[in-house]
């Protein structure tokens, strides 16, 4: 297992959930929440900033069957504009398929309803997402999904 914080992404219309991992990988923390739209990449630039990420970890929405509909192709863009910004190699995609009603169903079982939920429902998914990443490095000894190439 890599040694270092990685940050996990989950992007939506509205909303970007961001997770971190304690340095040696092993737990997934939701961190904050971002409105979309101007700014949001220059804010998760800075979070990798703060937080010393060695990597970020996009998540990819595949349908069930594994194919890729209009939310992959919104991910891959932004995956895209965020390397653009960051070192060669730090951005992955990973296949987030579940996430967020993982992290609904973990939410409603814990008590957080309404307003409350929605609040902090895209930090739970980008947890779900980035810890999912972490388990798979550690039982794969590779680092996970496909890395997204910047224009540079």
């Amino acid at each position: 297992m890599r040694y270092g914080t990685r940050l996990g992404v989950d992007v939506g219309s509205v909303r970007i959930g961001v997770a971190r991992s304690d340095p040696g990988g092993i737990l997934a923390s939701p961190l904050e929440t971002v409105k979309s739209g101007r700014g949001d990449v220059d804010r998760l630039v800075a979070l990798v900033a703060e937080n010393e990420a060695i990597e970020v970890v996009v998540g990819l929405p595949t349908s069930l069957s594994g194919r890729e509909g209009p939310a992959a192709a919104s991910a891959r863009k932004f995956a895209r504009m965020l390397a653009d910004r960051l070192p060669p190699g730090m951005v992955r995609l990973y296949d987030e398929r579940l996430t967020t009603v993982t992290a609904e169903s973990g939410l409603r079982a814990g008590g957080v309803h309404g307003q409350a939920r929605r609040r902090v429902v895209d930090q739970a998914a980008a947890a779900v997402l980035l810890q999912a990443a972490l388990d798979g490095e550690r039982l794969t000894g590779r680092p996970p999904g496909e890395i997204v190439r910047g224009k540079t």
